[in-house]
């Protein structure tokens, strides 16, 4: 493989990192700053939401722009967004490093798989495509467990300078690997928004926020939920972040090896499955070993639908599905911004740290009537089934998905399925 996927894999590995650590450092942080753990959970949420804003907007813009040069800016936003919140004298400040740093993101997994796929002969392309990505897989087993006890030790500034640091080493590793792949062309900005009119879209998408969002009422609140109520010690959390991301990690290969196969039934049965598991995980936490079990099962089942749900919206969007994709990088975020935000409520309401899973439960259990109605449309020959021209007819079938990362940010790889 070409030198140059290391460059992205670190920039993937950065962002991946910067996404996530923040839930293990919220009782840092909060402390530091002088405001309650709900409150703090509002860097989840304003992350999330500027991921939302910057997936399709920098997309568009980025379309115009070199991708190498697009790139490097791209990581130039994303490095000052972090020494902004690594630095900041007040929360206000923190949180808006944090914005900044979000808006890099959707956009650099996207234009970044495109360039990757252009780095190798066709038959390597998803090759090579499922290398970048480990970047974000790695940072979910490696990045957020180190920076989370770095962060502990050292101080929560020193893990967002360091993040900063990898962000410095993406942009060296892009100017000296990556090659000029010239100016793409313009988006067709009308043909991708008609995607939208279909039915079938609009349900997968809310799918995307329903069932995402509820492994982030979980995830968010984790260090406080393990700390306060099961008894760990704030360093065994560290461990518990290792074993949610090999969840991860486990849920997306098992997701992207069915989505293929039998994506309804996969996704019906992941979304089953993390409902089932966040409604027990408030008994769950009150023993150790329990929690230890469950919070992996939320990781994998939560990330078991990113390949079918993101496949769905490729199948539905077969000749436009550059901005649809984009978006559902979006509504990934969103469910995180929308999950931490319900979760904040209930704690702030006098609910306790396990009542998030509740909220979890009950948004990943909408997902799943959603995928039921959604499955039964097509059953019935709704809208866009079997319509040829249409988005998601028949010349879409052949779609398929590569699945190699973690999803609020997996879900990029879906821009790039190739029919036969």
């Amino acid at each position: 493989m070409p030198l140059a996927l290391l460059a992205l894999a670190i920039g993937a590995f950065g962002i991946g990192t910067t996404e996530f650590v923040t839930s293990g450092l919220l009782p840092e942080v909060a402390a530091d700053f002088g405001v309650s753990i709900p409150t703090a959970g509002y860097l989840v949420t304003g992350y999330a939401l500027g991921v939302v804003v910057g997936a399709p907007v920098l997309a568009i813009v980025g379309s115009r722009v070199p991708r190498k040069r697009m790139l490097m800016a791209l990581m130039a936003l994303f490095i000052a967004g972090n020494a902004i919140s690594a630095a900041a004298p007040v929360f206000g400040v923190m949180l808006a490093g944090r914005i900044v740093a979000s808006l890099a993101h959707g956009a650099f997994f996207g234009i970044g798989a495109i360039v990757a796929a252009g780095l190798v002969p066709p038959q390597k392309k998803a090759g090579a495509i499922a290398m970048m990505f480990t970047g974000l897989t790695v940072a979910n087993v490696v990045g957020v467990p180190l920076g989370t006890l770095v962060g502990q030790n050292a101080g929560w500034r020193v893990t967002f300078f360091a993040i900063a640091g990898l962000g410095v080493l993406a942009v060296l590793g892009i100017a000296a690997l990556v090659p000029e792949q010239g100016r793409p062309e313009r988006t067709r900005i009308g043909g991708e928004l008609a995607a939208f009119r279909n039915p079938q879209v609009l349900l997968a998408m809310a799918m995307t926020v329903l069932g995402f969002g509820g492994v982030f009422t979980m995830s968010t609140y984790i260090t406080p939920m393990m700390t306060e109520v099961t008894g760990y010690a704030p360093a065994s959390v560290t461990w518990l972040l290792v074993l949610f991301g090999l969840g991860l990690v486990g849920g997306n290969l098992v997701g992207g090896r069915y989505a293929d196969r039998a994506l309804m039934p996969m996704l019906c049965t992941a979304l089953a499955g993390l409902a089932i598991v966040l409604a027990l995980l408030p008994l769950a936490a009150h023993d150790k070993i329990a929690a230890a079990v469950a919070v992996p099962l939320v990781g994998a089942f939560g990330f078991a639908t990113v390949p079918p749900l993101q496949k769905r919206v490729l199948d539905q969007t077969a000749d436009a599905p550059t901005l649809a994709s984009a978006v559902n990088i979006g509504a990934f975020n969103l469910g995180n911004a929308m999950a931490a935000w319900l979760g904040g409520l209930v704690i702030s309401a006098g609910f306790g740290y396990t009542a998030p899973n509740g909220v979890g439960a009950l948004m990943a259990a909408a997902a799943l009537v959603l995928a039921l109605v959604s499955a039964a449309l097509e059953r019935r020959g709704g809208p866009a089934a079997g319509l040829p021209g249409v988005p998601g007819g028949p010349e879409a079938a052949g779609s398929r998905v590569v699945a190699a990362g973690a999803p609020a940010s997996a879900a990029d790889t879906g821009a790039y399925a190739r029919r036969p």
